[in-house]
């Protein structure tokens, strides 16, 4: 079904709790993908415009990023506009996945380039069924572009 099981989903999230629950939700919906964490948009831009060099990070883009907005250092907004204007890594799909629910954020992503918007839900069930739907959507249905 996935049609790039080898490339890594990079989720960029600060928080161990969110990221434990996306854990098991890419689990219990058999995501076949490495899954990759950085904790902040620093580590995040390290890792996507340093992959192949830097020590320590895979040599492969990522198929995807899940990317939360509210981060400590370079935030979410910042990382989304580096990466839609960087030549060799704006092909990548960049999935905002934010508690924020606010008209402003949600545009002001979009207008900088973010593919898809996605608020976090509270309740465990809801947030597997998200996963559930981006998974099918942009590891099973869509046409990835060939990044490396």
């Amino acid at each position: 079904m996935l049609n790039n099981p080898l490339k890594p989903v990079l989720v960029v999230e600060d928080s161990a709790e969110d990221f434990t629950a996306l854990g098991r939700a890419f689990r219990k919906h058999a995501l076949q993908n490495p899954v990759l964490r950085c904790e902040d948009g620093d580590q995040a831009l390290s890792y996507l415009q340093g992959y192949g060099k830097a020590v320590g990070w895979p040599a492969t883009l990522p198929a995807i990023v899940l990317l939360d907005l509210n981060l400590p250092g370079t935030d979410g907004r910042a990382v989304l506009k580096e990466l839609k204007n960087d030549p060799l890594l704006n092909a990548i799909p960049v999935i905002i996945f934010s508690t924020s629910s606010s008209i402003r954020d949600i545009e002001d992503c979009y207008r900088l380039g973010a593919n898809s918007y996605l608020t976090k839900p509270i309740d465990y069930a809801a947030l597997e069924e998200k996963i559930r739907l981006t998974i099918t959507y942009w590891l099973g249905t869509s046409e990835l572009p060939p990044l490396n």
